[in-house]
């Protein structure tokens, strides 16, 4: 479970995050939802300590992660930011492969080789795993990144923004890989997600966030409420219901 306890992040007077009090259990998707500025990469990057909180206590898996040691955290945790800033003349599998750090150190054995093969086929990146990553389009690296925070077999995941440089096609398999990781390897997936209805089609739990605070925490019939939706994003939103659940229609 991840508990987060009065925690706060202060910018200025005018900016600041929380405080935030939420429980997330173990298992399936979370969502963070809300317009540009409601605190979601923020709340994730706290998580993740990633940033240092001013005020509060995040826990995952019964941890301090402002107290727990580094490599203890990266054993349990990991996060994929938006912005990643690897050396480019990395191969797709020498990029999967640093997911195994917490466990090889930098020395990969034989049993991290199947690791990373596992992901690199999950991903279906095995036609381009001796390609450098600045011969990738966008979507084929934000691929590649995420199969290289599977590949730490951590319990959480934190995902910023997974559906960034994906079209359609290439987000909802991103998505069924997700689903398929939360239901067949017990992962916690925790998503900052762009597009409601990819959350609402793909998530266990949706936490609706504005201007810091968290507006609402529960499953996808609770958020996906008109009324909620069109204060979060201060814009008229109607739902109908879709095959899969709750459709927001702007």
């Amino acid at each position: 479970m991840i508990k987060i306890n009065n925690a706060k992040k202060n910018y200025n007077s005018e900016v600041n995050i929380g405080p935030l009090n939420i429980k997330i259990p173990k298992a399936g998707i979370t969502s963070l939802i809300g317009p540009n500025g409601a605190g979601k990469s923020t709340t994730l990057l706290m998580i993740g300590r990633l940033l240092n909180i001013d005020q509060g206590q995040i826990e995952v898996a019964n941890m301090d992660v402002s107290k727990v040691k580094s490599e203890d955290l990266a054993k349990v945790l990991t996060i994929l930011r938006q912005e990643n800033h690897f050396v480019t003349r990395l191969t797709v599998r020498q990029l999967v492969g640093f997911g195994r750090f917490p466990y090889s150190k930098g020395r990969l054995r034989e049993e991290d080789e199947v690791i990373i093969s596992k992901y690199i086929d999950f991903l279906h990146l095995r036609d381009l795993e001796d390609r450098y990553l600045d011969e990738l389009s966008g979507g084929q690296r934000q691929r590649a990144y995420v199969a290289m925070v599977l590949c730490q077999e951590t319990e959480y995941v934190l995902l910023d923004e997974p559906l960034n440089n994906l079209d359609v096609a290439r987000s909802v398999q991103m998505m069924e890989h997700l689903r398929y990781a939360a239901n067949e390897f017990g992962r916690t997936i925790l998503t900052v997600m762009h597009d409601i209805n990819f959350a609402s089609k793909y998530s266990d739990r949706i936490c609706a966030m504005k201007n810091g605070k968290i507006v609402a925490f529960g499953t996808i019939d609770e958020v996906m409420k008109p009324k909620l939706l069109t204060e979060v994003f201060e814009t008229k939103i109607e739902t109908i219901e879709g095959p899969y659940g709750p459709i927001a229609i702007y």
